[in-house]
């Protein structure tokens, strides 16, 4: 942090050139400050926090909405997203697919979500989710579990705390995809 004192004498000595270029140093060092903000909370998975409340509530990034036949997924290096492929069969999401940040699993990926609510929600949100099951899963032989989860904000969802409270349907509709 700097301090500018000013001299009212030497400042009606400089001329306008030297103010324009003064003016135009200061513009380019809070630039640079904002730039170096802008990347500093930038990749989802590692600067993203669990949350206060973890294990109980914690933070879930969202990566593909709920109905969703496009199947995104985040590159570890930049913290963009990418489509990795579009679902070519009837299969859609069932409810909102993502992640908990500052998790890593057996298969090198980030620990995946599926949370329970009423509406689709964007990509790259996050939210605060609550588990209440988990589906045990192969892919392409390594383990690959998906913590089950309501959406602790979500009125039609939050008061869940097992999987077995969940509707039959809904259940059916989980094993499924």
């Amino acid at each position: 942090s700097t301090c500018d004192v000013h001299n009212p004498t030497m400042d009606a000595a400089m001329s306008s050139d030297d103010v324009d270029l003064k003016r135009k140093r200061k513009s380019e060092e809070k630039h640079t400050q904002l730039l170096h903000l802008r990347t500093a909370a930038s990749h989802p998975w590692h600067d993203l926090s669990i949350g206060r409340e973890a294990p109980k509530v914690f933070n879930a990034v969202i990566e593909i909405p709920r109905g969703s036949k496009v199947k995104y997924e985040l590159d570890k290096v930049s913290g963009l997203y990418k489509v990795d492929r579009v679902l070519y069969s009837a299969v859609h999401y069932p409810h909102n697919y993502g992640f908990i940040p500052r998790t890593l699993c057996e298969d090198g990926d980030p620990m995946d979500v599926l949370v329970l609510m009423q509406e689709p929600v964007l990509p790259m949100v996050f939210l605060r989710a609550k588990a209440i099951g988990v589906m045990k899963m192969l892919d392409q032989g390594e383990q690959d579990d998906k913590i089950i989860c309501v959406c602790d904000g979500d009125p039609e969802f939050r008061h869940f705390n097992d999987v077995s409270e969940l509707p039959t349907h809904r259940l059916q509709e989980i094993r499924r995809f």
